[in-house]
C-alpha cells in the first residue's frame, strides 16, 4: 500500500510532537513530507533528522538561517512566513495536520483545502473566525476536515455515517461538551482573582500548550469550541451544552431526538485523536498502551459551569449567538490578553477584561472574504492592547499584529 504523505504544522508543540509520535509508530503507512515550526529552531532540526522531509517552513527569515546553520549544507527546501506555511500546505501531501495556535493557521488551512488535502484540525481559532469561509471551500474543492482536538473527535465518533452533516439540526437534541473544569474548577472567585502564570498553567489531567492550558484555566477554551463545533457539524448554539467532567474519561457526546445518548470515552491522551484524524474511515490497533480501565476510573462525574466564575465561557456562548465578526473580535482579543498574561503583564482576571471591553465596543459586519477577516483581526488586536491602559493596569505593551 502507498504511503500517504503528511505536512505537521505546529511541529514543535505538544500536539505537533505528539503526531510525530503517532506518524513513527505507523511508517508503513505514512511519510513526513513537510514541517512547520515558529521559533524552536533547535527542536526542529532534530525532527528533520529523524522524519527527513521535503519541506520545512519557520516563522521568519533569521529563524531559516538560524535553522541553516544548525543543519549545515541542508538538502531540504526551507521556506518562511505566511507564504511558507501556505505553500507546504499544499505541496504534494495527502494529509495536512494543523495544530498551529491562533488565527495564523487560517490562511495554510484554506491552501490545504483548495488543493483538496485532508486536514486534521487543532487549530480551533480558524472556524471561530472564519467558519463561513472554510464550509464554502468545502463544498467547492475536494478537501475534508477531519477534527483532531478531543472534543470534537469524539462527537465525529458519535454521529458516525448515518447522519449527514447539514441536516444534523433534525436528527439531534444537543451536543454535550465536555471540560475538566481546569486548575480553577474548585476555586472561589475570589481566589481566581489572585490567580498566578504558575497556577493557570498547572491543568490537572491534559499537558498541552500554555496558551491553550491559560484558556482551559478560563474555559475561553471551551467557549471557541463552542463556536468550532457549529461549523464543524453544522448547528446552532441553542444545541450545544458545556458539562465540567473532572475525569476527562468522557470526552464529548450526542443526544438525539429519540432520547438516545452516544458518549465516545477513552484516555486522557491526545495520540488517540490523531491516529484517528490520520486513519479515518479506518481503525488501526493501537501501538501505545493507552487503553482506558474504566474500573479503575471509578465514577464519572459532571457539574453545571459557573458563568460568575468563569465568564470568559458566557462570553463565548454570547457571541455564538451574536454571530457576524463577534467571534473574531472574541479570538482576536483572547489572543492578545492571554499573550500579556502570560509575560505577566496582566493579572488573570483582567483576560476576561480586555475580551468584554473590545467587544463592548465593537461595530459588527458580517465578513464576505478573507481579506475582511484579516482587517478586522488587525484592527481587533490593537485595539484590544489599547484598553489595556483602560482597565486599570499599569503596562502598555506592544503586540504585534499579524
Amino acid at each position: 500500500m502507498k504511503r500517504k504523505k503528511v505536512t505537521v504544522l505546529g511541529s514543535t508543540g505538544s500536539i505537533g510532537r505528539q503526531t510525530l509520535d503517532v506518524l513513527s509508530a505507523f511508517k508503513d503507512d505514512f511519510e513526513v513530507i513537510g514541517l512547520a515550526a515558529g521559533k524552536n529552531a533547535p527542536l526542529l532540526a532534530e525532527q528533520i533528522q529523524e522524519h527527513n522531509p521535503r519541506f520545512v517552513s519557520v516563522k521568519d527569515a533569521f529563524l531559516a538561517q538560524e535553522l541553516k546553520s544548525i543543519l549545515k549544507n541542508p538538502v531540504i527546501e526551507i521556506f518562511w512566513g505566511d507564504i511558507g506555511l501556505e505553500f507546504i500546505s499544499s505541496c504534494s501531501c495527502d494529509i495536512v495536520v494543523n495544530s498551529l495556535v491562533g488565527a495564523i493557521g487560517l490562511k495554510p488551512t484554506i491552501s490545504a483545502l483548495s488543493h483538496g488535502k485532508r486536514v486534521a484540525f487543532a487549530n480551533k481559532e480558524t472556524l471561530v473566525i472564519a467558519g463561513s469561509l472554510i464550509k464554502d471551500l468545502l463544498v467547492k474543492n475536494k478537501g475534508e476536515i477531519i477534527p483532531l482536538d478531543s472534543e470534537h473527535v469524539a462527537i465525529h465518533q458519535c454521529l458516525g455515517r448515518d447522519v449527514p452533516v447539514g441536516r444534523l439540526h433534525e436528527k439531534i437534541r444537543r451536543i454535550i461538551l465536555t471540560a475538566s473544569g481546569g486548575p480553577f474548577r474548585s476555586w472561589t472567585k475570589s481566589q481566581i482573582q489572585n490567580a498566578k502564570k504558575e497556577d493557570a498553567l498547572k491543568h490537572p489531567t491534559w499537558v498541552m500548550g500554555q496558551k491553550i492550558t491559560v484558556d482551559s484555566a478560563t474555559l475561553m477554551n471551551k467557549g471557541l469550541e463552542i463556536i468550532e463545533a457549529m461549523a464543524l457539524f453544522d448547528i446552532g448554539v441553542n444545541q450545544i451544552d458545556v458539562f465540567i467532567h473532572p475525569q476527562s474519561i468522557m470526552h464529548s457526546a450526542v443526544e438525539f431526538i429519540d432520547g438516545n445518548i452516544i458518549a465516545q470515552l477513552g484516555a486522557t491522551d491526545m495520540k488517540l485523536p490523531i491516529q484517528y484524524s490520520l486513519f479515518y474511515p479506518e481503525r488501526k490497533e493501537l501501538p501505545f498502551n493507552l487503553f482506558c480501565d474504566l474500573l479503575s476510573v471509578g465514577k464519572l462525574e459532571f457539574e453545571k459551569p459557573d458563568f460568575e466564575r468563569f465568564p470568559c465561557l458566557k462570553l463565548a456562548y454570547d457571541v455564538a449567538k451574536k454571530g457576524q465578526s463577534y467571534p473574531i473580535v472574541l479570538n482576536a482579543a483572547n489572543e492578545v490578553a492571554v499573550d500579556l498574561f502570560l509575560k505577566e503583564q496582566i493579572s488573570f482576571v483582567d483576560i476576561e477584561k480586555i475580551i468584554s471591553r473590545t467587544l463592548e465596543n465593537h461595530n459588527p459586519i458580517t465578513p464576505k472574504s478573507l481579506e475582511e477577516i484579516l482587517d478586522i483581526d488587525r484592527e481587533i488586536r490593537i485595539r484590544a492592547n489599547e484598553f489595556v491602559k483602560s482597565i486599570g493596569t499599569q503596562f502598555i505593551v506592544s503586540i504585534a499584529t499579524n
